[in-house]
């Protein structure tokens, strides 16, 4: 009974690792989290005349990447650092979602190999109990007995190495999202805030300049 409990464990377990590979492989694919038109808008958008453009592009294609840059669009009358702010607390909620499920899997790299291991433990205790009762009177049935007992580790194994394989790979995949989307969105703020500085230095000389020479006042005698 025991191992039968192991067994539909390990079942379970099986079917909810790859349940959750295949759906983090469909969230965490490159052109639906960093959609190439988003960073070719990002490219394209050297002033803040061109972040309606970008806007648009974002709002087209839906994405961590376009919702990032849509909060640092719509924030830009802030000051730098506050919108800086604001955009790497939305960042967090951004990489946790990509993260999640992530933890499963971990989950499944630990519990699989230790429940065919109590699967393959319980198997020898039932065993080893029925030869205690009636005697051992076929070395072949043992023999059999202990290969169809060790068949729960080996289960346990083959669940838990390819989850192993995914849960890194994944990972790794992720940091290299978050790298990418870091660097968008630095380059985005910095080019409008730069921009925005310029046009205020720029600003005093132009008033200077349109302020005609008042001709000076001569002293009442």
């Amino acid at each position: 009974m025991e191992t039968f409990v192991v067994y539909a464990l390990l079942t379970l377990t099986s079917v909810v690792s790859l349940a959750f590979i295949v759906e983090r492989g469909i969230v965490l694919r490159w052109r639906r989290v960093v959609p190439p038109e988003i960073e070719a808008a990002v490219e394209s958008c050297q002033s803040p005349e061109d972040v309606p453009m970008l806007r648009r592009v974002c709002q087209q294609h839906n994405s961590p990447m376009s919702r990032l840059l849509l909060l640092a669009a719509e924030h830009l009358h802030w000051p730098k650092a506050e919108n800086t702010n604001a955009l790497q607390t939305r960042a967090r909620h951004e990489m946790a979602r990509l993260e999640r499920g992530l933890v499963v899997l971990e989950i499944i790299v630990g519990i699989a190999p230790l429940l065919g291991l109590v699967g393959t433990i319980a198997g020898m205790m039932t065993l080893f109990g029925n030869i205690g009762q009636s005697g051992l009177n076929d070395a072949s049935l043992l023999a059999k007995g202990i290969a169809l007992i060790l068949n729960a580790t080996l289960m346990g194994l083959l669940i838990a190495i390819p989850s192993l394989i995914f849960w890194s790979y994944y990972t790794k995949k992720v940091e290299t999202i978050a790298i990418e989307m870091e660097t968008l969105c630095d380059e985005f703020v910095r080019r409008q805030y730069r921009a925005e500085s310029q046009g205020v230095r720029s600003n005093p000389q132009d008033a200077r300049a349109a302020v005609p020479n008042q001709p000076a006042k001569t002293a009442v005698p």
